[in-house]
């Protein structure tokens, strides 16, 4: 039971001892210089480009070559999506591999749209570095912990689901640690490529659509020109065909009687 009370209040003394840490660094208290100068940016860019489409899997499959090939520096290719309308290169790739990536991406074609956004990756940075920190030291007292010989069976299952627990914090903290400096050290980089020719062919579809609707609206004209031609009948052999029926079932219930 003393065990467990001293790690209750390791534990409790390595909290506190975050958030005194975390109080001592306010928003208020960084001036903009010094913003700037701790900044950790993490780039993306996205790069549109027309293309005939005819041209478009051939760039893709020479830009994706060039980058694993890693022909302008370390460059992973990420995502390949190929479409009739729309086809898109996504990669990461180091800083100064970025610009001769586009650049021969956009030989031959149009570039259209390209924009570039950094993310600030500084607090959350430091932020895992405070929570290893910590848990780091409560490894540590942890493992003195452990070393005691007087430890009862439960005390000692305790602190090994203990330790445990703090050994798969510390992994899910040092994978987080290892995706935040790969944003830092590479670029995200989207290559969205374009049909050149998509904007006549929806023009064209555009005037097909158009000239149906024309040749619906005519034809609706006409055929209420033929009903209304063929009223003035229709009125005349209304009666008429009354007339026949009415005649009818008399001639029939006549001839029917006489049969009996």
């Amino acid at each position: 039971m003393h065990v467990r009370k001293w790690m209750f209040a390791v534990l409790a003394v390595s909290l506190l001892a975050g958030c005194s840490k975390k109080q001592e660094v306010s928003p208020g208290a960084v001036t903009g210089e010094a913003a700037k100068a701790g900044a950790k940016l993490a780039y993306e860019h996205h790069v549109g480009i027309e293309l005939p489409q005819v041209q478009i899997a051939g760039k893709i499959d020479a830009v994706r070559n060039a980058c694993e090939a890693q022909r302008f520096g370390a460059c992973n290719v990420l995502r390949v999506q190929q479409g009739e309308w729309r086809s898109s290169l996504v990669v990461r790739a180091a800083p100064g591999a970025v610009e001769p990536l586009v650049g021969m991406a956009g030989q031959g074609g149009k570039f259209v749209s390209r924009e570039t956004h950094a993310e600030d990756l500084a607090d959350a940075v430091n932020d895992n570095q405070r929570r290893q920190a910590q848990l780091d030291a409560y490894a540590k007292r942890l493992d003195e912990l452990a070393s005691r010989k007087d430890l009862a069976v439960a005390d000692l299952i305790a602190l090994s689901h203990e330790q445990a627990q703090v050994q798969q914090q510390r992994e899910s903290l040092q994978g987080e640690a290892a995706t935040q400096q790969r944003r830092l050290d590479t670029n995200l980089l989207e290559l969205d490529f374009h049909d050149a020719d998509a904007g006549s062919r929806g023009h064209r579809l555009g005037e097909s659509f158009s000239g149906l609707l024309d040749r619906l609206i005519d034809g609706v004209g006409d055929a209420l020109s033929a009903l209304a031609y063929g009223l003035p009948f229709l009125l005349l052999l209304l009666p008429l065909a009354l007339a026949w029926r009415w005649a009818w079932r008399r001639i029939t219930r006549r001839a029917g009687r006489v049969s009996k």
